[in-house]
């Protein structure tokens, strides 16, 4: 066994001291009498103290005991110093240190150094804030709870993470764009790169709304602020690189709660779009939605072949066309009969240019346009898309070049960034609150929440120094 000796900080030894007894034990005990002094958590909870120990000193390492400090070159003058805690993933750590207050500003906001020169959220530290966000954008604070006392970290209430997350989100709205600048910029175009596919859909989000009162006096035990939860639409986004074969390599997701435009989704996607094409000018775009008028409307605005210099392809998801035609062969020829029209119908659109024009001739032949099933009509229906969205049917051109003819990506995303998350029994949400969880999980999603957070947290850190 090695051995090491260290001149130890007095603050760490006592530590460091339960530490070597522990090894001490796992080394020298008889297996029986081991398995009932020692285990796993014996073991996370000695390292634990450790850990708080050390980081206890780092923080005590950013504490600035003078008169005045300079916060990013402006003067701050000490009113006291006092004892805080700060948080860690494996607890809360006390720590003294310094408050100062702007000069010349008498009721400002006190800060303290070690915060400002650390990026703290809320006297979490980075990397806690960080995880907390995680968390929240994966599950309620419940269970973020419950998810950190499994691991046997984060020994914090579901209020703090609930806090603490959305602490996390709010800092990042505000450089949001500028973020994901920097993020598209950092990216590395995939050698097998060949297209990229734009789309827009919406998904329905319960949102939380102040409710009228009833005329009269309020009943007894009525709420004083009674609300009611209605539900519009959220906008979401994708943006995904495809190899030769339309096969997807990355995708980036965008979310938006309602109350958003759609316009500044489609920016944002659209300054990404322009960053990729930088990057390789050669890659096709092709513009896929599910045929609804606002989407289309709102890719056309932002994606103009003249003004990106390439190439666009406008495309109507196939599936899509497919469940509208196979609505209507069942009426055309019943549920036995419209299989093989269906598949006929599958391949000719698939491999004819001109597809579009001859299923809608057999459709407009058929005499059965306002023949009605409920409320519906079919035909018409299939007709009517089919006649809109002719033009966005050239699937066998989009084949042959790689690009992707389904909007999959984009109704995926409705159900992993939304609906898993915001659309839960008795869930309801406000615009703001709803956007950091939306934010987060979008980068989650996207595989980059880890530097986009670093990003937004280290815009946090300021430049101090004794005055």
């Amino acid at each position: 066994m090695a051995k090491i000796t260290i001149d130890v900080p007095d603050e760490v030894a006592e530590e460091l001291k339960e530490l070597k007894e522990l090894i001490e034990k796992i080394d020298t005990l008889e297996i029986k009498e081991l398995l009932q002094q020692v285990n796993e958590t014996t073991i996370d909870g000695v390292t634990a103290k450790v850990a708080i120990a050390v980081k206890r000193r780092w923080l005590r390492r950013y504490d600035i005991d003078a008169k005045a400090v300079l916060v990013d070159g402006e003067r701050y003058a000490q009113v006291g110093r006092y004892e805080a805690t700060y948080f860690a993933k494996e607890g809360p750590i006390e720590v003294m240190r310094s408050l100062y207050r702007r000069c010349g500003e008498r009721n400002a906001k006190t800060v303290d150094t070690i915060s400002l020169q650390l990026g703290v959220v809320d006297q979490w530290l980075p990397c806690a804030a960080k995880a907390a966000g995680f968390l929240l954008q994966q599950g309620t604070g419940r269970e973020a709870e419950a998810t950190a006392h499994a691991l046997g970290v984060f020994p914090y209430s579901r209020s703090s993470f609930d806090r603490v997350a959305h602490k996390v989100g709010e800092l990042h709205e505000v450089v949001r764009d500028d973020v994901e600048d920097e993020l598209i910029e950092r990216l590395t175009m995939p050698r097998a790169a060949r297209a990229i596919s734009v789309s827009i859909d919406r998904v329905a989000v319960p949102m939380e709304e102040p409710r009228k009162r009833s005329a009269g006096r309020p009943k007894k035990g009525e709420a004083k602020r009674p609300i009611e939860r209605v539900w519009h639409m959220a906008y979401v986004g994708t943006v995904t690189i495809h190899d030769r074969k339309g096969e997807a390599l990355h995708t980036i997701r965008y979310g938006r709660m309602p109350g958003h435009e759609p316009d500044r989704l489609a920016e944002g996607m659209r300054s990404d779009v322009e960053r990729l094409l930088a990057k390789r000018r050669s890659l096709r775009i092709a513009l896929v939605t599910d045929g609804a008028r606002e989407m289309v409307d709102v890719l056309d605005r932002h994606f103009d072949p003249q003004e990106l210099g390439v190439d666009v392809h406008r495309v109507v998801d196939f599936w899509h066309v497919i469940e509208k035609l196979g609505a209507a062969a069942k009426v055309m020829f019943g549920e036995d009969g419209a299989k093989p029209v269906i598949a006929r119908w599958k391949m000719l659109l698939l491999n004819s240019a001109t597809a579009a024009q001859r299923v809608t001739r057999e459709l407009e032949r058929s005499g059965m346009r306002d023949v009605a099933i409920g409320d519906q009509r079919p035909v018409h229906d299939a007709i009517t898309f089919m006649i809109n969205q002719g033009p966005r049917m050239n699937y066998p051109a989009a084949r042959a070049v790689g690009l992707p003819i389904g909007s999959g990506n984009v109704e995926a995303t409705c159900k992993s960034l939304f609906r898993q998350r915001l659309v839960r029994s008795g869930s309801r949400w406000k615009e703001t609150t709803g956007q950091h969880i939306v934010d987060l999980r979008a980068l989650a999603l996207s595989n980059r929440f880890d530097a986009a957070i670093d990003m937004t947290l280290a815009r946090g850190v300021r430049d101090v120094r004794a005055a």
